[in-house]
């Protein structure tokens, strides 16, 4: 299987097991062509038949910080840029999902926004100790109709999901351990060895039975992301053309705290 059409993520591999790195350091940014990368991947992933077992991290100490403010702008400038950010966000989150290979989460550092809801909906999320988690989107004037919707309340409860997504508050990754947002929180030191086991451990095993456990595992989890996802990404259409949007985005750039006035 050919990679190298991606020019912002690294790809290897090593036996049947394939490490994805989003790598655009220092915060791995998710901007248009990372984007549109993100949206073709995964179902080039399924028909790659080298791989049994994914690992998807970001380079350098950060996951992924979510989408840029340049992206953000362009899209307030030209709100047709929309329909294509909604078809890219459908395609990035069903080919997750319809994904039967099992995906890790190697979470390296800070996990925002987009980035925290690509991480959420891997199978297994480990990250280290010292990362933080939010969904910003509400901080930014915006709805979290990118998935975040979809995944936090089936990881956490639906109170839980509300009081982060509807705050945008950070809890770090001992608390999303404990509260079941990801699998595991680890010493920095210990994260390859911990992600590296696992991976090898689902790579050696019975990989047919492994892939078709998950795929009816994530049955009602497609399904769900089926009702929701055409809904929720209107609503975050609809408030990308708000001016409380607009001014979050400039208040980031002035390095000042926005001034919502709700409209």
């Amino acid at each position: 299987m050919d990679y190298s059409a991606y020019k912002h993520m690294k790809i290897e591999r090593k036996g049947k097991i394939l490490t994805i790195t989003l790598n655009r350091p220092p915060m791995n940014p998710i901007h248009y062509e990372l984007h549109n990368e993100l949206a073709r991947l995964w179902y080039q992933v399924q028909l790659d038949h080298d791989s049994d077992v994914i690992i998807f991290t970001g380079a350098g100490d950060v996951f992924s910080a979510g989408g840029d403010i340049p992206m953000m702008q362009k899209r307030i400038d030209d709100p047709e840029l929309f329909n294509q950010k909604n078809l890219e966000m459908k395609q990035m989150i069903f080919g997750l999902l319809d994904l039967e290979k099992p995906v890790i989460a190697r979470i390296n550092g800070d996990c925002i926004g987009l980035g925290a809801t690509l991480a959420l909906l891997c199978d297994i999320s480990i990250a280290v100790d010292d990362a933080r988690f939010c969904d910003p989107h509400v901080k930014m004037g915006y709805v979290a109709g990118d998935g975040g919707a979809i995944i936090w309340p089936q990881l956490i409860g639906y109170a839980r999901a509300k009081e982060y997504l509807l705050t945008g508050d950070v809890l770090d990754a001992k608390e999303a351990e404990r509260i079941g947002l990801i699998n595991h929180a680890v010493p920095r030191d210990q994260l390859d060895a911990k992600v590296n086991a696992l991976a090898e451990k689902l790579a050696n095993g019975p990989t047919k039975a492994i892939k078709w456990t998950k795929a009816s595992i994530n049955i009602p989890l497609r399904q769900l992301a089926h009702s929701m996802l055409d809904a929720s990404l209107a609503y975050e259409a609809m408030t990308n053309i708000g001016a409380d949007h607009q001014e979050a985005v400039t208040a980031f750039k002035e390095k000042r705290k926005p001034n919502f006035t709700g409209r």
